[in-house]
C-alpha cells in the first residue's frame, strides 16, 4: 500500500507560503470587518496574541494595512485595521494562491481518509 505523500513535498503544493496564508486570512478578516479587536483575530485564527499583533506590525510594515484611532471606542488602545490599496492588491494577487494551497490540502486529507479506511477491518458497514 503506498503511503500519503506528505503535503509540504506535495508537488502540487501551491507556492504560498504558510505565512502567506496567514497574512491572506488576517487580511480577509480585517476587510469584512476592520473593527475586529486583536483579541477577536487570534481566537478567529487560532493563534496567539503576540502573533496576531506581529502580523498586524509586519502588515503595516510592508503598507498593506494601515492602523487607525477607532475614536468612537471608550478604550484609547483601540484600532481599526483598514486595508490600504496595496493590501487590497496584495490580497488579490494571493487568492488564486491561497486557494491552490487549500486545495492542495484537501486533496491531502481525502487521501489520507481513504488510506485510513483501507486500513480499517470490514465490519459490516458500521466503520464510519
Amino acid at each position: 500500500m503506498k503511503p500519503v505523500e506528505p503535503i509540504a513535498d506535495s508537488p502540487s503544493m501551491a507556492r504560498l507560503s504558510e505565512r502567506e496564508s496567514l497574512d491572506y486570512e488576517l487580511m480577509l478578516l480585517l476587510e469584512q470587518n476592520p473593527e475586529l479587536s486583536q483579541r477577536e483575530l487570534s481566537r478567529r485564527l487560532g493563534i496567539s496574541l503576540g502573533r496576531v499583533n506581529y502580523c498586524l506590525q509586519a502588515l503595516a510594515a510592508k503598507g498593506w494595512v494601515k492602523l487607525e484611532n477607532f475614536r468612537q471606542s471608550s478604550h484609547k488602545q483601540r484600532y481599526i485595521y483598514a486595508l490600504t490599496p496595496d493590501g487590497i492588491a496584495s490580497k488579490g494577487a494571493m487568492t488564486g494562491r491561497f486557494l491552490k494551497r487549500k486545495l492542495a490540502e484537501y486533496d491531502h486529507l481525502k487521501a489520507q481518509i481513504a488510506l485510513l479506511e483501507r486500513e480499517l477491518p470490514k465490519r459490516g458497514g458500521d466503520a464510519k
